[in-house]
């Protein structure tokens, strides 16, 4: 289920936040969007936390209650695992566990609305498109559905929860698309640093784990406040240097 707050701006279908604003300096267009899975285009939130649940119990770190979500939802992974008191050793066994069991017992985990008619879009518009997820290729592949994997010109899954930056950058090489022509959208802090680290741009989506406030606080070069905004990344231009987020695809209130 997606975030109470932002659900009707999920649906709305309406580009109120992605602004092509540098497109006036002639700065050419991204070759390559790589994209995150959980949170970004698997509506996934619900799952999580439901496994959440059941692995505290196996690894011994507290619970996230109901009333707790929104909160949470406004701090960085690392925040949330001291929140919960899980120690970083063990996260690579909880993760290890997720993707199992999102394998085994996730069949209810799918796009969010509206997200394969964009990924279409785009690449009917001639953008080479990518997936770099912490979550296993398989469960990738089964979630997107073969025709929209025929689309992707890579995938790449397993990454730690922090390991994302080789990820991409060996996307990159595979691909030979340099730094400055990609961008990574996530829904995480963690996707954020890990474009950051990389060199890419990173763009924030409104609708996933973490809270659109929180991802205001990494200064993501664009902002996509709707699904439908991301059709913006067909014409969406990379901010010149010195130019502050706000005049590069994001538009404030």
């Amino acid at each position: 289920m997606q975030a109470p707050a932002i659900q009707q701006a999920v649906h709305a279908g309406r580009d109120v936040n992605c602004v092509p604003a540098s497109s006036q300096n002639g700065v050419a267009g991204y070759d390559l969007v790589m994209f995150d899975l959980d949170g970004t285009l698997a509506d996934s939130l619900d799952f999580f936390l439901g496994v959440h649940h059941l692995l505290s119990a196996k690894y011994h770190f507290r619970p996230i209650a109901p009333h707790e979500v929104e909160q949470l939802r406004q701090r960085s992974a690392r925040e949330i695992m001291t929140h919960v008191g899980l120690p970083g050793w063990k996260l690579p066994w909880v993760v290890r566990d997720f993707v199992r069991l999102m394998r085994r017992q996730g069949q209810q985990v799918g796009l969010f609305a509206g997200i394969a008619q964009v990924l279409r879009y785009l690449h009917e518009q001639g953008v080479q498109l990518a997936v770099v997820s912490s979550n296993s290729v398989e469960n990738c592949q089964r979630i997107l559905g073969a025709d929209l994997c025929r689309l992707m010109a890579g995938m790449d899954g397993g990454a730690s929860l922090f390991g994302k930056r080789r990820r991409i950058n060996r996307m990159l090489s595979r691909l030979g698309v340099r730094p400055s022509q990609a961008i990574y959208v996530g829904d995480q802090l963690s996707d954020a640093e890990a474009a950051r680290a990389a060199g890419v741009a990173f763009g924030a989506v409104s609708w996933g784990y973490a809270a659109p406030q929180a991802l205001a606080r990494a200064f993501p070069d664009t902002t996509f406040e709707t699904v439908d905004a991301l059709r913006g990344l067909a014409d969406l231009r990379r901010r010149s240097p010195g130019l502050p987020p706000t005049a590069a695809g994001t538009r404030t209130a």
